[in-house]
């Protein structure tokens, strides 16, 4: 990390002085690295360094290494940089505190609040019900907070697999009837009545949870930006659970995020015709990223009986629409 760097750090946190940690994790496509950055002489230990460098080539596990898939990464941490610059949250849907940031070339630095020393020191890589809920908490508040509000700045329609930032994975596609449905769900899901800023990639992996798993904190606001709140809850439940589990228990973990939103939602929104729309878009949502799935990985482990019976659901209720 070159001084400059270092300089706004230590002036960010009002430091004395700093030493590298270790490295959290590689950034997607050897796009950078986050790492954690020990201080002195603060009220903080620590803090969590986002450190973006756009490389010459990029490896990609899906073979995909185009020039739109890089500009699509470029403008996914400008507006990342944005989001941590520009909008906030609550303490119901916790995030972590942006000290500062900067952009330097093809390099881009975000410095933020270490979630570890805050108390959100844990990661899942299995879940039950308890932590299901308080991230479906957590993506009811947020919704219900950015309800109705333009994405200025933002993707004006997020998540990563949205259909106009994913031409090749669709043109990759084998499943025809799903491929050519593709414009018609997506359509149905952008023209919906009651919009809200969504996470856009809220995979079990970008929420940290406290000790008791009671409480959560999310990261990775690369692709957040406009849409329907239900593209979040079915990325996140397929995220999290086998197929079998889905058939089970996605009904009432659905009414559980219904009730957090009621509660979370201001008074003047029509809930019950927000619900009733919402509802609707589930199985539609749900079928939107399957066609991502199809074309960007077809063997992937989420691409199961229980995503195909939704996506037969919804490709039928589109020939009745015709």
């Amino acid at each position: 990390m070159n001084p400059e760097y270092q300089a706004l750090i230590l002036k960010s946190c009002g430091a004395t002085s700093l030493r590298l940690g270790a490295k959290i994790q590689t950034l997607w496509s050897g796009y950078g690295e986050i790492v954690r950055v020990h201080l002195e002489g603060c009220e903080r230990p620590s803090v969590v360094v986002k450190h973006v460098q756009f490389p010459a080539a990029s490896g990609h596990p899906g073979g995909q290494n185009t020039d739109l898939s890089h500009k699509r990464k470029v403008r996914s941490y400008q507006v990342e940089t944005h989001w941590y610059q520009n909008y906030s949250t609550n303490p119901s849907c916790r995030i972590p505190v942006c000290l500062a940031s900067c952009s330097r070339g093809d390099e881009m630095l975000i410095v933020l609040e270490d979630l570890d020393v805050a108390g959100y020191d844990q990661r899942r890589t299995s879940v039950g019900d308890k932590e299901i809920r308080a991230c479906l908490s957590w993506l009811a508040h947020f919704h219900a907070l950015f309800l109705g509000r333009d994405p200025d700045g933002l993707w004006p329609l997020g998540t990563y697999w949205h259909l106009d930032t994913r031409p090749d994975e669709l043109e990759a596609m084998d499943d025809l009837q799903l491929k050519a449905a593709a414009a018609p769900i997506d359509r149905i899901l952008t023209d919906c009545r009651f919009k809200t800023i969504v996470h856009g990639d809220a995979k079990l992996a970008n929420f940290c949870f406290s000790k008791t798993g009671k409480e959560v904190s999310a990261v990775d606001f690369q692709y957040v930006g406009g849409g329907c709140g239900m593209k979040d809850v079915v990325y996140f439940l397929g995220s999290c659970m086998e197929e079998r589990e889905c058939e089970k228990k996605v009904p009432p973990l659905l009414d559980y995020y219904f009730s957090e939103l009621e509660k979370a939602a201001n008074k003047d929104v029509d809930f019950v015709a927000l619900e009733k729309e919402w509802r609707e878009m589930f199985p539609f949502a749900w079928t939107d990223f399957h066609r991502f799935l199809l074309g960007w990985m077809p063997g992937h482990w989420k691409i199961n009986r229980y995503s195909k019976k939704l996506t037969k659901e919804v490709l039928h209720k589109l020939k009745g629409m015709n």
